[in-house]
């Protein structure tokens, strides 16, 4: 939307509104002048508020002389001080008028402040009459402002022209009277340039008033209409309507138009838009508002007029807080006609508002959501209403629930279009958010729901995220940044560019704990992560961990353990039963104890977290995930077969009698190949792990006891230090030269396999045939033979890189998108 500044054919009349932060001081008066001078308007009509903290001080000032508190008088003097200072800076040596204007305005303002003092007591219609005077100020120093500076300006006092009533449904302005005064005041001022206080008016009893809180903008679009504009821009300190508030939803996203429907349900619901008040002229005569940023005059903003977009589905997202649910809950409700009726005069009676109401077509209970000042009326109310039946028993109970939030999705263009809701619930379901109540009308155009006030904030970003207006966000914890946890976070942050760009996924770092200490950022840890790491001194303690990553309220929550620890997969279950997904290359839980891995499964089947462990076997390679597709889809796994360790792959890969084992084993550990201790892998017990996870997966209670492993270690050499035992490796060459020329003379090569067949579970070196499989594999390369009913005569293979950081580091970052996928995230 281009700028109507910019248009080529100026409007014959437009109206303007600047908020108190607009008008907050000297230097902001005369930004607002340059604005408005800048624009082409034939004629232009500015309502200004007061400058900014002045109606809350004028308020003050009358509680306290009518209290009798002797610090009034010292608090209107710098009231008065501020307002003459303001004078002074912008009129410079043309203030005397104005200063003196002021000084007569402070000094009525000081008898009436006086006669309060005596009486004891506040009258509301004193209390209106001081509240909106800072309006009447402000008005006077723009309009001085302005005419200084050579313009055509008057300035209309509301007072003097607006007459309204005051209602059950708020403030009714009589726009007959007030067109009528206001064309005889127009008459005696034809000025181009017109300002107006905002705020006050009179009643058709000639007695000052106001519109209430939010009644300058009320002002605004009473005006324009009064002027008959073309156009009412209202000027704050944002660049528009957003899509959620940014304090919760930093992401929120500014929105280039909404209909006045949109604009109206976002406002009930406690969106900064425009007051639903401020919609009434407007909506009637079709008059376009648009929100602007008095500080970023440049930008369009947002567009407020009666068209209807039904791209999005859904516009915004808001919150509304301290509320409760009062729940009437009982078998004589059904079918029974004037319930409603009777539940709603009971709650008018006590002046209590309704914001959201439920009932299911059952009748059997009808839940109000209220405002949590009013929860303990409204149930008495209705415990009242309802005694008799209480009594005998056709009410079983009134109920009332503390502490809920109502969060509402607002768009034209969810009318008729299915899953909007599903998605809305998809979403918040993923958050592990709670429904209490929901409600949709048959505009289609906004879905409530009541949920508990400490899930609001994570709903709301869940929510935001569901429909694609902000990234899907994750709080992210890595525990254990050795080699693979350093490999992924270094991927995580060269990825997270793209992955914020391409597929709308914000994996935020937020916590780094190793065995000793832990890093906790309140947003983010960005850019250097490992000197960042190495300043951190606060100790290890994965409860503050875990507490931190939940306290954030984001989505969704992940915690990497890139670790060997047993102490952190104890800790799974606990993570997964409360909603946070878990990724790992951590071979302990799914090879430990078995009663440990079927609690984690259990907790992640009730939670519906994700718990992924796709490189606790192949590293990088889908080696679970085809076999989970084999067995999910039908299919009855009858071997597995394979070379799990990257390491033992590379020694018997280069195994040839040129070289002898025990070098190659340096060698190998030289590379980074092997464990710092080779004994952790030529054990055999990291294979036997693997083994074990797999023989899970395929439905096998298999544990690492019931593996027959062939150790590569010699008894004599398993307590010696690593030291000693590198020294003395020596001692195997003969006993695997022989192992290998045995294999030679039959035509076979050496190579530590795992297997998994109906006669159990063995890890050990075997001696296979120069064509098989998993004679010729490169370098670190992992295999594994899946034979099945399916892949009987040709088993299915998995093979490729199993070792190194980098690949493993990979393939629990595979992991981490997949459970972000599984989240909505579009990958």
């Amino acid at each position: 939307m281009s700028s109507p500044a910019a248009s080529a054919q100026p409007l014959k009349t437009v109206a303007h509104k600047f908020g108190g932060t607009s008008v907050a001081d000297a230097t902001r008066y005369r930004h607002v002048a340059d604005l408005l001078l800048a624009r082409d308007e034939d004629e232009q009509v500015t309502v200004v508020s007061a400058m900014k903290g002045v109606t809350d001080a004028l308020i003050d000032l009358a509680g306290r002389a009518a209290g009798n508190l002797a610090d009034w008088r010292e608090r209107w003097h710098e009231l008065r001080a501020r307002h003459r200072g303001a004078a002074v800076a912008l009129l410079g040596e043309d203030s005397g008028a104005t200063v003196e204007w002021l000084d007569g305005q402070f000094d009525t303002l000081a008898e009436v402040l006086q006669a309060l003092s005596v009486i004891g007591e506040l009258p509301r219609e004193v209390l209106e009459r001081v509240q909106g005077l800072g309006e009447v100020y402000s008005a006077r120093l723009l309009g001085d402002h302005l005419r200084s500076r050579g313009q055509d300006c008057a300035v209309l006092d509301a007072r003097e022209v607006l007459v309204v009533d005051r209602g059950e449904l708020g403030v009714d302005v009589d726009w007959e009277t007030s067109a009528q005064r206001l064309a005889q005041w127009r008459a005696s001022h034809p000025a181009r340039r017109v300002v107006v206080t905002g705020f006050v008016a009179r009643d058709r009893a000639n007695r000052i008033t106001t519109l209430g809180r939010n009644g300058s903008d009320y002002s605004g679009a009473i005006f324009a209409a009064l002027f008959n504009a073309a156009e009412l821009h209202i000027w704050t300190d944002v660049d528009g309507v957003l899509s959620a508030d940014p304090r919760v939803v930093p992401e929120a996203v500014q929105l280039e138009s909404l209909s006045y429907d949109e604009a109206c349900e976002l406002a009930y619901f406690g969106a900064k838009v425009v007051h639903p008040q401020t919609m009434s002229p407007a909506i009637e005569r079709g008059l376009p508002i648009i929100i602007r940023n008095t500080f970023q005059p440049e930008h369009p903003g947002t567009r407020i007029t009666a068209r209807k977009d039904a791209a999005g589905p859904v516009k915004g997202l808001t919150l509304s807080p301290d509320l409760a649910v009062v729940n009437l809950e009982g078998t004589g409700l059904i079918g029974v006609p004037g319930t409603a009726e009777r539940v709603f005069s009971a709650l008018r009676a006590e002046r209590v508002s309704v914001v959201m109401i439920s009932q299911g077509s059952s009748e059997h209970s009808i839940c109000c959501v209220v405002k949590a000042i009013d929860a303990a009326r409204a149930r008495t109310a209705l415990l009242t209403a309802f005694a008799h039946e209480l009594a005998i028993g056709q009410i079983q109970r009134v109920q009332l629930t503390d502490g809920v939030s109502v969060l509402a999705a607002v768009g034209d263009g969810m009318a008729g279009l299915p899953g909007v809701a599903a998605r809305l619930f998809e979403s918040l379901g993923r958050a592990r958010v709670n429904i209490l109540a929901i409600a949709q009308g048959s505009s289609e155009r906004n879905i409530s729901v009541a949920i508990a006030s400490s899930d609001a904030t994570k709903a709301l970003r869940a929510a935001h995220a569901g429909f694609w207006l902000s990234p899907q966000t994750f709080a992210v914890g890595v525990i254990g940044p050795g080699h693979v946890g350093g490999a992924l976070l270094d991927q995580l942050r060269a990825a997270q560019p793209q992955l914020l760009g391409k597929a709308n996924v914000d994996l935020r770092l937020r916590a780094i704990a190793s065995s000793h200490r832990m890093l906790l950022a309140e947003r983010s840890i960005e850019d250097d992560w490992r000197g960042v790491f190495a300043q951190a001194r606060e100790p290890l303690d994965l409860d503050r961990f875990t507490e931190h990553l939940l306290a954030s309220h984001l989505p969704h929550t992940v915690i990497v353990d890139c670790s060997a620890s047993p102490a952190v997969a104890d800790r799974y279950a606990g993570w997964l039963a409360a909603g946070i997904h878990v990724v790992t290359p951590n071979k302990q839980a799914g090879s430990g104890s078995l009663q440990r891995f079927e609690a984690i499964a259990e907790a992640a089947a009730a939670s519906g977290a994700r718990f992924r462990y796709e490189a606790t076997v192949g590293a990088g390679l889908p080696v679970i995930t085809t076999l989970r597709d084999l067995v999910d889809t039908g299919d009855a796994v009858t071997s597995i077969e394979g070379i799990f360790s990257g390491t033992l792959a590379w020694l018997f890969n280069r195994f040839d009698g040129s070289v002898s084992f025990s070098e190659l084993v340096r060698q190998a550990r030289a590379m980074g190949y092997t464990e710092p201790d080779p004994r952790d892998d030529l054990s055999g017990t990291d294979v036997g792990r693997k083994l074990v996870i797999l023989a899970r997966e395929a439905g096998r209670a298999l544990s690492l006891e019931d593996v027959r492993i062939e150790s590569l270690v010699p008894q004599a050499l398993r307590q010696a230090s690593v030291e000693d035992f590198m020294a003395r490796l020596d001692e195997v060459d003969a006993d695997f030269a022989q192992r290998l020329a045995a294999a030679k003379a039959a035509g076979k090569v050496l190579r530590y396999v795992a297997r998994l067949d109906q006669d159990g579970a063995s890890v050990g070196l075997v001696e296979l045939p120069a064509d098989h499989a998993f004679a010729n594999l490169r370098q670190t390369d992992n295999v594994v033979q899946f034979t099945t009913r399916r892949y009987c005569d040709n088993p299915l293979i998995v093979q490729g890189p199993g070792a190194g950081p980098e690949v493993t580091a990979a393939g629990v970052f595979a992991d981490v998108l997949r459970v972000a996928a599984g989240q909505g995230a579009r990958l």
